[in-house]
């Protein structure tokens, strides 16, 4: 058994959470190891259609643990809504384990994300307003919150303390904002910290134990590899690294424990938020395109926010695929192009100066690029129905091939829809 990377080879939105679901099935552990409830996993399955932010995508087997590792954002009221939804809705009570080590997002750093988007205005990056920003800048702050805090009252109360002391000054001189006291915040913590206890463990004990017992494990990552604060489109980025090289740091398991890098990447592309997205359509061909896309029409699962969408660009997912070290592809979505009688595919970049490039470029020539397109041949036919990669027509083959060959990477599974049993192994 393997300790598999499940990430985003582009903006995020690829259908990760449906390939974690699938592949959860042979899976012991299934950990979250970055990121917060600032990203949805879109999963349909015999129970409904669930969009997870908080909860680890393999919630839906009894048989896999569940982990938040310490390198992710927790908001402890999501995790709390989305476990009481899971149960509501008949699903099994699932196996949740969340790392000592893990931190909190607290009230004040929601109220600081919404307080400095509505501050920026149009210059604004696009935050989700779940606090993730500022709750990252307390992390490496040294003034986080973690989950082993809130059974330790007197050290709550002083780490609360800490906190605060900056974020008063900005609420009061910046955003005219009352202060708030530390106490204030106490009470609710302490009633997190209960409702948490059921879960908390040591998980990186937990993790190497499983990883030397040749247990499977699968690291599930959030958002896509632009969107990474290193890498990506800064600062149109997150706040974690969405890389499958944080992976083994955020889960807690020792960095020559991957052996497999799964990079999921759409047939088309679609992006929700701010920042350059070359191959971007808009008008009519936009909305046809977010019309038929996803499981619904392409709108965000965290946010509902329409996603921008664009046509296959081989420049960024090839770029995606390299920084996330991919040694296999997931290609989804492959059965909404079943419109179109030729398919644009963005081959490379024109940028400001004239110059062509195939490589891709730092955000500050992103701005100005435009798209360079290359005609596919389409298929004109619904393939929901295919179940094997020779029952596919010829033009949808070629066009799985054309991509391969492009971004150099293997294509090990297409899917042509959003249930389980519509992804096709090659």
């Amino acid at each position: 058994m393997t300790v598999t990377a499940i990430v985003g080879a582009n903006w995020g939105d690829e259908g990760k959470g449906k390939m974690t679901d699938v592949l959860s099935a042979k899976s012991s552990y299934v950990v979250r190891y970055q990121g917060g409830s600032n990203a949805g996993h879109t999963i349909i399955n015999n129970y409904g259609k669930f969009a997870l932010h908080m909860l680890p995508s393999g919630v839906f087997y009894p048989n896999v643990m569940n982990v938040i590792g310490p390198g992710v954002a927790l908001d402890v009221d999501a995790f709390t809504k989305e476990r009481e939804e899971l149960l509501e809705r008949g699903v099994p009570e699932p196996r949740l384990c969340v790392s000592d080590r893990a931190q909190i997002v607290l009230p004040i750093h929601r109220l600081l994300d919404e307080l400095e988007e509505e501050r920026l205005g149009a210059r604004s990056f696009g935050s989700t307003k779940r606090g993730i920003a500022p709750f990252y800048m307390d992390k490496y702050a040294k003034l986080g919150i973690q989950v082993s805090d809130l059974y330790d009252k007197q050290r709550l109360l002083l780490r609360l303390e800490q906190s605060l002391e900056a974020k008063n000054v900005l609420l009061e001189n910046l955003y005219g904002r009352e202060p708030i006291q530390p106490e204030s915040l106490l009470a609710e913590l302490l009633e997190q910290g209960e409702k948490l206890r059921p879960f908390v463990c040591d998980t990186t004990t937990m993790l190497h134990n499983a990883y030397v017992n040749g247990e499977s494990i699968l690291l599930e990552g959030q958002l896509g590899a632009l969107r990474d604060p290193d890498h990506g489109i800064y600062p149109y980025s997150t706040s974690s690294s969405t890389l499958a090289g944080f992976a083994p740091v955020g889960a807690g398991l020792p960095p020559y424990a991957i052996e497999k890098v799964m990079a999921v990447v759409k047939s088309y592309s679609s992006c929700v938020g701010t920042g350059p997205f070359v191959s971007e359509l808009d008008g009519i061909e936009a909305d046809e395109l977010r019309r038929l896309g996803g499981d619904a029409g392409e709108f965000g699962a965290t946010t509902g926010r329409p996603r921008r969408v664009g046509w296959f660009d081989v420049v960024a997912t090839r770029y995606g695929c390299m920084i996330q070290g991919a040694t296999e592809v997931a290609l989804t979505n492959l059965d909404v192009l079943g419109y179109l009688d030729t398919i644009p595919v963005c081959v490379g970049y024109e940028l400001q100066d004239g110059t062509i490039t195939a490589d891709f470029p730092v955000s500050a020539k992103l701005d100005k690029a435009k798209p360079i397109l290359q005609q596919q041949k389409g298929w004109k036919c619904d393939i929901s129905k295919a179940r094997s990669f020779d029952e596919l027509p010829i033009a949808a083959q070629q066009y799985v091939a054309f991509i391969e060959s492009a971004i150099n990477v293997p294509i090990k599974y297409v899917s042509v829809g959003p249930r389980r049993e519509q992804l096709i192994g090659i």
